[in-house]
């Protein structure tokens, strides 16, 4: 039988402290939010592992380390209000919701919202708001935003994503197309005037109705 409290560990220890997740209040919130609480029924013994997990609906859970990754390079903080787009089963969002004042977490399959409604409120959540719609473009409900941060890939950003960000918003967004992706911390500084950064490369699957490029046909 599993130590779930050493695969734990060694998920932190392992694999997310290695790839340079070291803010030491997100470490300990992965200790405190149960991982396997948030997998599909059966995956349970995957909860700790290095890979991406099938949810339903063709889509994936992220690995453990990217998805710290992800939180750490929103640059969090305490009295920011957060939108992130793609709930998936609410594991990222309830990490955020310790880290941020307020989030709101959009997902277009709408048993994803109500699986993650009931994990949430199992652990007494209650600076969360759920929404079923297509978040590819923004929401436009509670903007402006401190941070936005994308679950799913797009192949280009969509115009209207920094716009929704207060002065000095971040808003992480995994770009591109397979096998390479860059994720960029995309930070508002004045309107009209954004500052990039390019963090790490990945490969994770496209956020359903994503924006998509003009594409030559020859």
């Amino acid at each position: 039988m599993m130590n779930v409290e050493q695969a734990r560990f060694n998920m932190v220890e392992q694999q997310i402290r290695t790839w340079e997740v070291l803010d030491p209040g997100l470490l300990d919130l992965l200790f405190r939010i149960k991982r396997e609480d948030f997998v599909p029924e059966g995956s349970e013994d995957l909860a700790f592992a290095d890979v991406e997990l099938p949810i339903g609906h063709d889509q994936l859970m992220l690995q453990p380390k990217l998805e710290a990754r992800l939180l750490q390079e929103a640059l969090i903080k305490s009295e920011d209000k957060v939108l992130e787009i793609g709930t998936g089963t609410g594991y990222m969002t309830a990490l955020l919701s310790y880290m941020a004042r307020q989030v709101i977490s959009v997902d277009i399959f709408s048993d994803f919202i109500d699986a993650a409604t009931i994990r949430l409120a199992k652990l007494g959540i209650g600076n969360v708001l759920l929404r079923t719609g297509d978040a590819s473009r923004g929401w436009a409900e509670k903007a402006p935003y401190d941070v936005i941060i994308m679950t799913g890939s797009e192949p280009v950003l969509p115009g209207g994503l920094i716009e929704m960000l207060n002065p000095g918003g971040r808003l992480i967004a995994i770009l591109g197309d397979v096998p390479v992706m860059s994720v960029e911390r995309i930070q508002n500084i004045s309107p009209g005037n954004h500052q990039v950064t390019d963090l790490f490369e990945t490969c994770v699957l496209p956020l359903i109705n994503a924006v998509q490029p003009e594409r030559f046909v020859f």
